[in-house]
C-alpha cells in the first residue's frame, strides 16, 4: 500500500454557484482555436476557480456542462469541440448572440503557492488546464504543462502558455507532427524521473534565441490529468506506482449541476461528480470502480471505454 502526505491547502476549490438560474448573457468574443474548436468568451463575473463547469443553455435545444477554460473579475471563456448537435449549435453561434449561463459548480484544482506542479492535458482537456497553469503560475508555481494532441492542428492554447512565467511546456502527438512523436503520458514519465534525480533537461529561450541545458528540478508536488479517461487511468496508475499525489478531473453525464439528479453519481462509493467532484486527488479516484472501465449514459446505460 503506498503513502501519500496529506497536504494543507490554501485555496477554496468549491465555491458556492453565482446563480442556479440561467442568466442571459451575450457572446462577448468567439476565437477560432482549430477547425473544429471554439473559445466562447462572456463579458460577466462568474467567479469560477480552476476545474470548475458551468452549464450553457440554447433555448429549445439543451443544455450542456462546459468547463471553465478562463475566469477573471470580467469575463470568462468556454472551449468547445464541435462533437455533438449542442456543441455544433454553439459553433453557429454569432457574437453577440445570448446564452444561458449558470453556475459556476464542482470543485476545482488544488495547489500551495511555490509548488512544482505538472499538468498533463489530452485535446481540450488543455484548456482547463491553461486556467490552471495561468492561476498556479501567478501564485509562484513552477509547472510543466505536458499537452497531447492526435496532430499538431489540434493544439491548444500553446501560445497563451508560452507568455507565462515559470512555465515549461512539452508538446506529445500521435504522428509525430509537433513535440514527441507518441503518448503525453512518456513525457510525464520522463518528468518523473527528472524529478527523482533533482536534475533534467529544458529548454530556455531569451531573445528568440533557445537551447536546451540541465537545469535543477525540484520534486513534484501535484501531478493534474483532464482529457480522455483512459489517458488520466494511465496518469492514475503512474503517480501510484511512484508514490506521486494527482489530481483528477473525472466526468459524468451531469444534468442539474448541484447534487439533487444523481446522473452523474459513480459506482462503488455513490459519489456525485458534480459536487464531489469534477476534481477528485488520485485516491478517490482508484475508489472509483467505473473509473478506466466505463460510464453511463443519459439513461443510465453502460458503455465501456
Amino acid at each position: 500500500m503506498k503513502k501519500f502526505a496529506v497536504q494543507h491547502i490554501t485555496h477554496n476549490i468549491h465555491m458556492n454557484p453565482k446563480s442556479d438560474i440561467p442568466q442571459t448573457i451575450p457572446i462577448k468574443k468567439i476565437i477560432q482555436e482549430t477547425p473544429h474548436v471554439k473559445t466562447f468568451i462572456f463579458e460577466y463575473d462568474l467567479g469560477a476557480v480552476p476545474g470548475q463547469f458551468v452549464n450553457l443553455w440554447i433555448p429549445r435545444l439543451n443544455e450542456k456542462p462546459m468547463s471553465v477554460a478562463y475566469c477573471d473579475e470580467k469575463e470568462f471563456w468556454v472551449t468547445i469541440f464541435a462533437v455533438g448537435p449542442f456543441s455544433k449549435a454553439m459553433h453557429e453561434k454569432k457574437e453577440g448572440d445570448l446564452i444561458g449561463v449558470r453556475g459556476p459548480y464542482g470543485k476545482g484544482f488544488q495547489w500551495e503557492k511555490g509548488q512544482h506542479l505538472v499538468t498533463v492535458g489530452g485535446g481540450y482537456g488543455a484548456a482547463p488546464l491553461y486556467f490552471l497553469t495561468k492561476s498556479a503560475s501567478e501564485d509562484g508555481c513552477q509547472v510543466d504543462f505536458v499537452v497531447g494532441a492526435r496532430s499538431k492542428e489540434h493544439l491548444l492554447y500553446l501560445d497563451r502558455v508560452h507568455e507565462l512565467k515559470n512555465v515549461d511546456t512539452h508538446i506529445a502527438t500521435d504522428d509525430g507532427s509537433e513535440g514527441i512523436k507518441g503518448y503525453n503520458v512518456v513525457i510525464l514519465e520522463q518528468l518523473i524521473e527528472d524529478a527523482k534525480k533533482g536534475k533534467g533537461m529544458r529548454v530556455s529561450c531569451d531573445g528568440g534565441m533557445c537551447k536546451r541545458e540541465e537545469v535543477e528540478v525540484k520534486p513534484i508536488d501535484w501531478v493534474y490529468a483532464c482529457g480522455p479517461e483512459m489517458m488520466m487511468k494511465a496518469v492514475s496508475d503512474m503517480c501510484f506506482d511512484v508514490g506521486v499525489n494527482a489530481q483528477l478531473s473525472i466526468e459524468r453525464y451531469m444534468k442539474c449541476g448541484f447534487g439533487v439528479c444523481g446522473q452523474c453519481t459513480v459506482d462503488d462509493g455513490g459519489k456525485r461528480m458534480c459536487k464531489e467532484g469534477p476534481v477528485v486527488t488520485n485516491d478517490v479516484a482508484r475508489e472509483i470502480t467505473e473509473f478506466g472501465k466505463y460510464h453511463r449514459d443519459a439513461q443510465g446505460q453502460i458503455h465501456e471505454f
